[in-house]
C-alpha cells in the first residue's frame, strides 16, 4: 500500500462477509497466483480500510487495472458491526486472468498477507486460513 497509494491514512480493521478468498491471477513475478476476492456464501474476507486521496486512487487503479481488476463500491462491517461503504478491486471475470481452477498461490504473497494479517491483528482463524494455504502449496 505505501508504494501504490503513499498518501493513504489507515481507517479501521473490517470484514466482507459472504466474499471469499481465490488465487486465480497467474503472475510470474511473484512465482504464483495473486488473491483475488469474489463473492462466496457463508465466507468472510478480513483487512484494513485506508482513506486514499483521488490522486492515490487514481495510481492505485491504474496498478490494479494491469492485473485485470476494477474498484467496485461494496458494504464492509468493521469490528464494531458498523456498515461502512469501501471500494475493493475486483477481477474482471471476462479476462484473461480469470483462471479455471485456482493455480498455486504464491508463497511469497501468501507470507506477506500473513504478516500484514499479523499486524492488523486480524482474526486467528483468517490467519491460520491463509497459513493453512502456504502449508499446503495450494
Amino acid at each position: 500500500m505505501a508504494a501504490a497509494a503513499p498518501g493513504a491514512e489507515f481507517q479501521f480493521i473490517a470484514h466482507l462477509p459472504e466474499w471469499g478468498l481465490d488465487f486465480p491471477i497467474s503472475d510470474t513475478s511473484w512465482d504464483g497466483a495473486l488473491p483475488a476476492i469474489k463473492p462466496e456464501p457463508g465466507s468472510t474476507v478480513w483487512g484494513a480500510v485506508y482513506e486514499i486521496g483521488k490522486a492515490d486512487l487514481a495510481q492505485l487503479n491504474a496498478i490494479e487495472s494491469e492485473e485485470n481488476r476494477s474498484s467496485e463500491t461494496v458494504e464492509a462491517m468493521d469490528r464494531t458491526g458498523k456498515r461502512h461503504q469501501v471500494v475493493v478491486h475486483l477481477l474482471d471475470d471476462s479476462g484473461p486472468n480469470n483462471g479455471n481452477g485456482s493455480p498455486r498461490p504464491s508463497s511469497e504473497y501468501l507470507k506477506l498477507m500473513v504478516q500484514g494479517s499479523r499486524h492488523w491483528n486480524l482474526p486467528v482463524g483468517w490467519i491460520a486460513g491463509l497459513e493453512e494455504h502456504l502449508e499446503n502449496g495450494s
